[in-house]
């Protein structure tokens, strides 16, 4: 019973971690949107909507790395070595949450930013994104 209700907690927090994802999506589409007229559409709304949603639900809270052998001890195999998957969620959690708070504060403020404050955003989110996700996948691929 206890496994059941711990898998059921897990489950909930990760679908919320999506949810906060595809909202940070939609923060920053509605940025980008009415500043470039291709992006001006249902369309680029939902695939940020989705790629934040998938990008929060893998790439936060990948399984680490196990450090330490049985017996304890550091193992010498891991000693000095970085967990790529641990970097890239971070960064790309940083990324990704960065771009969503910035577009929330320029809708917020008004502001209307020069072209290529908008483009940066744009591509410190998909790059967050990007790296939220290869992250969970290398992270799963390997347990």
């Amino acid at each position: 019973m206890r496994t059941r209700v711990r898998k059921f907690a897990h489950v909930l927090e990760r679908l919320g971690l999506a949810m906060a994802g595809a909202a940070s999506g939609l923060f920053v589409a509605a940025l980008v949107g009415p500043s470039v007229a291709a992006f001006t559409n249902q369309a680029f709304l939902l695939l940020m909507m989705i790629g934040g949603a998938i990008g929060f639900y893998l790439g936060i809270d990948t399984p680490p790395l196990p450090f330490k052998i049985s017996s304890g001890a550091p193992s010498d195999d891991w000693i000095g070595k970085i967990d790529t998957p641990e970097l890239l969620s971070a960064v790309g959690t940083f990324l990704a949450a960065f771009s969503a708070f910035a577009s929330v504060g320029v809708i917020v403020l008004r502001h209307d930013p020069h072209i290529a404050w908008t483009w940066m955003i744009m591509a410190g989110w998909c790059a967050g994104v990007t790296m939220q996700i290869v992250a969970g996948a290398i992270a799963r691929g390997r347990h």
